[in-house]
């Protein structure tokens, strides 16, 4: 979390060590390049660095035996294609300099480095020479790769104990199951197969073992692996024709890829037989939530329990901000020392596979509350993130350095039941899903009636397209498959849990739609970020208290039903008994928290402060019963939805002044005082005793995409 407080302070030694270079940069012009040597150096590259994808990273050469570094004096895209497909990657995305993937050690082999983009290997472009440079390490270079192999691409490189191993870069692996089996959703068993240089091939089993089986089964979502019947396969396979890939796989359990463990040479391809062996097979544990099944149709959806962490803030599935329970009370975790092994923890945790990115900086929203774990370090091992160790006396990290994951997570097909039509870009359309009618499969839409956005999250979700930003009732304007107008799924109701739609509530085959479909069907719009509006709930604890108001005083919140239904009888010199607070909401987010409805809709109010209502309902109040029965309730319009106070460094955007923008920035909040009108929940008709008080937010019908908080039980 935080710099060292003397770091300005140098030490006479750093001083004339800095002074040193300084000079060599001043006294010594830098050439422009020297020309192409004649027999290129022999290099090897490798990506390096701290929080990381395995496609990108800090761009490290081994030269003369040693690994060096590349400095970013003149690097561009065109030598960051060829860094990658140096490295077996069809191309560069990007490249950044200054050390963003961290600082390196020993010799900056090469400066001023000038790329045509052609060249096979970056030894073969124009530069200072190997050794020459006046760079430091805060210059070292980093790129970022395409996530595609070039087919067939092997890489050989040599360990510091001179045993020869093989960085094998294959283009795929999959498990393929036995004809018995691939009607199973998802598929957890079967042959494992790599695909080179365009061919799927066989694995000989006589030095496999489970730490293999372990990454196999996570890189295609699944938690762990399980023994499975040798005889039937050894009796499959004999039968089959095999195609034996030539290398053999050393895993020690923790690689996020099968491509990522130690490979050798196993001199056994095309139709070689294993000696002693047969076909490599996989059996996988899958998470609870991703139980086989036979059909896609209808099945309650599964409600994971996670009692100690939990992933939040994520528009896909098995993404999000890692928060942990401690003492009854969710915190987050620090990225300091975040990597792939402390995420797979998670994952496997949760009911996923390996994971595919440690994410940090809080790249998938800022938490609430306390940070629990700082410095986090796990073997890889653990059955739970909080069994790793952590530095318990770390202090200093705020939640601008929340850690998150994404998970790798099984192959359920299905975005193959389910599409967006006549959107002007993919992340928008008309809502159609492919049904079973009459022993044919076809295509059809939703009805709209009752569809919001906990609906359409689930349809984004399970088409991969992250967040809902909007629910549509009606589509004219979007003009999809004639012959796809007909509804085929009616009285959809979501809890939000859902993978699929399919997995909602809804009518099965005898259908509901006055309206129809066609113009009226369901759509949605989808979005890479949204806004994720959490309530501060330690200001609303601090702040709640009983006032007796007299009922003179509450006309304008009476015409608002911001009082009981028994206020309508009450007489105007009774009072009515309030449970006031404060409250404020913060938007920590990736995308601006805004109105469903624009400016145009906005309704004015007299009372009050007088202005523009922007949306009819923000947030419930409810008080409950110990068992849960609601007793009392209030909910708050937005009076004036506005940035009252920003995170430094960043500036309010939405102010509601002389008919102004209303929304909450992300960085920013957005507060209620305890004073104002209908923050409160009329209790007046309430016996004495305890209730729960239950602070909530509507999110059928707007942007708003966030969990209620219960408090705990309250004395009346």
């Amino acid at each position: 979390g935080e710099l060292p407080l003397n770091q300005n302070n140098h030490t006479t030694r750093d001083f004339e060590m800095n002074w040193r270079q300084q000079s060599v940069r001043t006294s010594v012009p830098r050439p422009f390049a020297q020309s192409e040597p004649k027999t290129p150096a022999q290099i090897q590259i490798r990506l390096a660095g701290d929080k990381r994808k395995h496609y990108e990273g800090r761009v490290e050469v081994n030269y003369n035996g040693e690994w060096g570094t590349v400095c970013d004096d003149d690097f561009d895209i065109s030598a960051a294609h060829v860094v990658c497909r140096e490295l077996g990657y069809l191309g560069a995305v990007a490249w950044y300099p200054s050390a963003k993937y961290g600082k390196g050690e020993g010799h900056i082999w090469l400066d001023n480095v000038h790329c045509t983009g052609r060249e096979a290997s970056l030894a073969d472009c124009l530069s200072n020479g190997f050794g020459v440079s006046d760079c430091r390490h805060t210059e070292d270079v980093g790129v970022v790769c395409t996530q595609k192999r070039i087919p067939g691409f092997h890489f050989i490189s040599t360990s510091s104990n001179d045993v020869e191993t093989l960085d094998v870069r294959v283009e795929d692996v999959r498990i393929r199951a036995t004809f018995s089996q691939r009607k199973r959703i998802p598929i957890t068993e079967g042959f494992v197969e790599v695909k080179d240089a365009g061919k799927w091939r066989q694995i000989c089993d006589e030095w496999w073992s489970p730490m293999n089986s372990r990454i196999v089964c996570g890189m295609h979502g699944f938690p762990g692996e399980k023994g499975f019947n040798t005889r039937s396969y050894r009796l499959l396979s004999a039968r089959r024709k095999k195609n034996y890939w030539g290398f053999s796989v050393n895993c020690t359990g923790n690689e996020a890829h099968l491509s990522t463990c130690r490979m050798g040479k196993h001199r056994l391809m095309g139709n070689s037989t294993c000696a002693r062996g047969m076909p490599v097979v996989v059996s996988c544990v899958p998470g609870r939530l991703f139980a086989p099944s036979q059909s896609l149709g209808f099945r309650k959806a599964y409600r994971p329990e996670q009692p100690l962490v939990r992933l939040r803030g994520g528009g896909n599935l098995g993404e999000g901000r890692v928060e942990v329970l401690k003492g009854g009370v969710w915190g987050t975790v620090c990225d300091d020392n975040w990597d792939l092994r402390a995420a797979t923890v998670v994952c496997r945790e949760l009911g996923f596979g390996t994971a595919k990115e440690a994410l940090t900086g809080a790249r998938l929203g800022q938490g609430m509350g306390p940070v629990h774990m700082n410095e986090v370090e796990c073997s890889g091992f653990e059955k739970s993130l909080t069994e790793c160790y952590f530095n318990r006396d770390a202090l200093g990290c705020s939640h601008e350095e929340d850690a998150a994951v994404r998970c790798n997570v099984p192959a359920m097909s299905l975005r193959s039941r389910l599409r967006l039509s006549g959107g002007r870009n993919p992340y928008e359309g008309r809502v159609e899903v492919l049904v079973e009618r009459n022993g044919s499969m076809v295509w059809g839409t939703v009805c709209s009636e009752n569809w919001g956005m906990i609906e359409a999250m689930v349809v984004c979700r399970q088409l991969g397209l992250g967040f809902a930003s909007h629910a549509f009732q009606e589509t004219w304007y979007w003009p999809g498959d004639v012959s796809a107008d007909s509804v085929v799924m009616s009285g959809v109701r979501c809890s939000g849990t859902e993978m699929s739609l399919a997995q909602c509530l809804h009518h099965g085959k005898h259908l509901s739609c006055p309206k129809g479909g066609g113009r009226f069907a369901a759509g949605v719009s989808c979005s890479d970020g949204a806004p994720d509006l959490v309530l501060n709930a330690e200001l609303v604890e601090h702040t709640t208290y009983l006032e007796d108001r007299p009922m003179y005083m509450l006309q304008c919140a009476h015409e608002e039903n911001c009082l009981a239904s028994s206020a309508a009888m009450a007489d105007t010199s009774s009072y009515r008994r309030l449970l006031r607070f404060s409250s404020q909401i913060h938007n920590n987010g990736r995308a601006d928290f805004r109105p469903k409805a624009g400016q145009h809709a906005w309704i004015w109010h007299e009372c009050h402060r007088r202005h523009y209502h922007s949306m009819e309902v923000f947030t419930h109040y409810d008080l409950l019963s110990l068992n849960g029965t609601r007793v009392a309730e209030g909910h708050k319009a937005s009076f004036c939805l506005e940035d009252t106070e920003c995170d430094e460094g960043i500036p309010k955007r939405y102010a509601c002044a002389n008919f102004g923008q209303q929304g909450i920035t992300v960085g920013c909040w957005d507060t209620y005082r305890h004073d104002i009108d209908c923050q409160w929940i009329d209790v007046t008709d309430v016996k004495p005793g305890d209730y729960i008080f239950q602070v909530g937010a509507e999110v059928r019908h707007t942007h708003l995409s966030t969990d209620a908080l219960v408090h705990r039980p309250s004395r009346l």
